[in-house]
């Protein structure tokens, strides 16, 4: 499965990329902004989106309800340290699929991801 990691922050993406390719998932890109991250993902049309909420440029919010209504078969997960209610209801409700609450650690990454490929549909890479 192909997966782009759209994160301000560089050892976040670098993590992530880690965690996820060990298991067999594919990066396909990577983007440190909202506004690029949503051309790549527009462009790359992954499987599965790991979606900062809070970039220098704007909310990952917006970059979620574009991609849930140009690409809603893609799987976004929320990468973030915000989590209260009312963030977690609107990305919800917006189209997520999940959270990868800051701080994280592979078992966590990994189950999340695993888990809205499941409710998807899909099957997880087997390595």
């Amino acid at each position: 499965m192909n997966v782009l990691i759209v994160d301000d922050n560089e050892m976040t993406r670098a993590l992530l990329r880690t965690i996820l390719s060990s298991e067999g998932y594919k990066v396909v890109a990577e983007a440190s902004n909202s506004k690029n991250g949503l051309e790549q993902i527009l462009k790359n049309k992954p499987d599965i989106v790991c979606l900062d909420i809070l970039m220098p440029d704007g909310s990952g919010i917006e970059v979620l309800k574009q991609v849930a209504t140009e690409l809603p078969k893609t799987i976004v997960l929320m990468v973030t340290g915000k989590h209260d209610i009312e963030t977690v209801k609107e990305c919800l409700g917006n189209g997520a699929k999940g959270f990868i609450i800051k701080p994280f650690n592979a078992s966590i990454v990994l189950k999340t991801v695993k888990d809205a490929v499941l409710r998807s549909g899909q099957q997880p890479p087997h390595i």
